[in-house]
């Protein structure tokens, strides 16, 4: 099965003003990211505000160009693509944002909005593009007199389902969602979530699940991509990374999320200190200046990522951490 969606040192660098007699600056907001995903699998991406995941579903939906690196979706290289090749590539990969609130234009009725994406992107007749619509609210629990209704009408839970629709319309081989859930209640989550698994049984498509809340990931992510100040830490399949997590930035992340069940033999770990200045990002290891088993090794070699037990690491001491 070929992979909709590869990404192969992906990078997306940023140069910032430091003022008026300051030399600029550069933020490597993404730093050489790689992934395969599969169709009707989840990648789910995660990490503190500032580790790059905005920025990485900015380059993957063709918003912002990456700086350098290599990204293919179905098959079909982005970097050089022509005009007419680009506007299909972006019929392939759509977007669901974090704020159901905010993506929806408050002066336009639902079923326009919804249409919008068939008027722009296919020959469909109007009464087809209704046809169309009607079905697919119908798939996301809204009823058709909906049609009619403007966003200001609707539940934050009800904004993110026409949102979601919205990006279903076309039917997408990727569907990239940066923390679609973070702004709905908990009572909600759960439905919206549900809803985003049954689509993608249903049409196949691939899932960039992006979000900070690794409780969430548990339950829709197949792999993990864990990201630190725009580079991966760690990334393999879901269950063996929430079973046993090797990077320690892992463990404290896993450590810090709420259980139903937690296990009191198994010991906190807290991170001390913040994310590092992305203007000037500490030597070696990014991670060293808050991680209990720095070394030496650590503050003056940045480590690279390497194949252990399954999966993907960038640690100089994995095997001799206690997990």
């Amino acid at each position: 099965m070929s992979a909709v969606l590869t990404a192969r040192d992906l990078t997306r660098h940023y140069e910032v003003s430091q003022g008026l007699f300051k030399p600029s600056a550069q933020v490597q907001a993404l730093n050489g990211v790689s992934f395969e995903l599969q169709p009707g699998k989840t990648l789910a991406v995660v990490g503190e505000s500032g580790c790059g995941k905005s920025t990485l579903a900015r380059a993957l939906t063709l918003i912002e160009e990456p700086t350098s690196g290599s990204l293919q979706i179905a098959g079909q290289e982005v970097t050089g693509a022509s005009k007419s090749q680009r506007k299909q590539l972006r019929r392939d990969v759509q977007m669901v944002f974090q704020n159901p609130y905010a993506s929806l234009n408050p002066r336009q009725k639902i079923g326009d909005q919804l249409a919008e994406p068939l008027l722009i992107n296919t020959s469909l007749s109007g009464s087809e593009r209704r046809e169309k619509v009607q079905a697919m609210m119908q798939q996301v629990g809204l009823r058709p007199e909906h049609y009619q209704r403007y966003p200001h009408m609707f539940s934050g839970g009800q904004r993110q389902r026409i949102a979601l629709a919205r990006a279903m319309m076309l039917q997408p081989k990727v569907l990239v969602a940066d923390e679609p859930t973070s702004a709905l209640d908990v009572s909600i989550q759960a439905q919206v979530l549900n809803l985003f698994m049954d689509l993608q049984e249903q049409f196949n498509t691939g899932y960039v699940f992006i979000s900070h809340n690794l409780s969430v990931v548990r339950h829709v992510a197949d792999e993990i991509l864990v990201m630190y100040l725009g580079r991966p830490v760690e990334m393999g399949n879901s269950e063996l990374i929430y079973e046993r997590p090797m990077h320690p930035y892992t463990q404290a992340l896993l450590s810090a999320t709420p259980a139903i069940h937690p296990n009191p033999d198994k010991p906190k770990l807290k991170l001390s200190g913040e994310l590092p200045n992305p203007l000037s990002p500490p030597s070696g290891c990014a991670f060293h200046q808050r991680c209990p088993h720095a070394s030496e090794r650590c503050r003056s070699e940045r480590p690279i990522l390497r194949e252990l037990d399954n999966r993907q690491i960038a640690c100089h001491h994995a095997e001799d951490i206690t997990h």
